[in-house]
């Protein structure tokens, strides 16, 4: 079920989103409200808050006596997590996921560093229960499990910077991290070379050595950029 909405207007984002994305809708595209009505046999009301959703993303613009149009791509809100989501399912998925991770690898590791100077003793506790999860799971195809604690490890870094703008970026990083398990884009178990290096960069963290946290959490980076090389060229 959609994580936008469990009712009728959650079902037509579900098709028009990734519609939209995939530039089924080129930017310029004209859609009729009454049209997608009668096609997702929905009520007017319904269609206009779906509208209204899309709208927030900046994915199209309402104007009255034109209708809906699709906005250009370059005017989306490509940090909203629903549009990653949309985004990732569709055929631009390997570019998505690369813009995605060099943006991770511009950012994580300047959060990593500030972490190491301001992560409380809690936040650094947490940190290395999250890093012997990953441990835990690292074998036996245990993905899932992996995932939940990998999202978690990359949260607490980014909430312990102590920096407001990282932590919203917690959601996309969320979103990088499920998009590659649940599309594939992974080994069926984790790099432990990249598995050791989350368990140092906790370690390097506690120590409050900012330098080699920053240092880690590049070859963290750059290993998961050479992933893509290989499973999404």
């Amino acid at each position: 079920m959609s994580t936008l909405g469990r009712g009728l207007h959650g079902r037509v984002l579900d098709a028009l989103g990734p519609a939209i994305t995939a530039g089924e809708y080129p930017p310029g595209s004209v859609l009729r409200t009454d049209e997608l009505a009668q096609r997702f046999d929905v009520s007017r009301s319904v269609m206009r808050e779906a509208v209204r959703v899309l709208e927030s993303m900046h994915l199209v613009e309402s104007r009255r006596r034109v209708g809906v149009t699709v906005r250009p791509k370059a005017e989306w809100n490509v940090y909203d997590p629903q549009v990653i989501r949309w985004r990732l399912a569709g055929a631009d998925r390997p570019q998505q996921l690369r813009s995605l991770t060099v943006l991770r690898s511009a950012i994580e590791p300047v959060a990593a560093a500030l972490a190491a100077k301001h992560a409380t003793a809690e936040q650094c506790a947490e940190l290395t229960e999250c890093a012997l999860g990953m441990v835990a799971n690292s074998k036996g195809h245990r993905l899932e499990g992996y995932l939940l604690h990998d999202i978690a490890f990359h949260r607490v870094i980014l909430n312990a910077s102590g920096n407001e703008m990282f932590a919203r970026l917690g959601d996309v990083v969320a979103e990088v991290l499920t998009g590659r398990t649940r599309h594939e884009v992974m080994f069926e178990d984790p790099d432990p070379a990249a598995v050791t290096l989350h368990v140092r960069l906790a370690e390097a963290i506690r120590a409050g050595d900012a330098g080699h946290a920053e240092e880690l959490t590049r070859e963290i980076a750059e290993g998961a950029l050479q992933e893509l090389d290989i499973l999404a060229p």
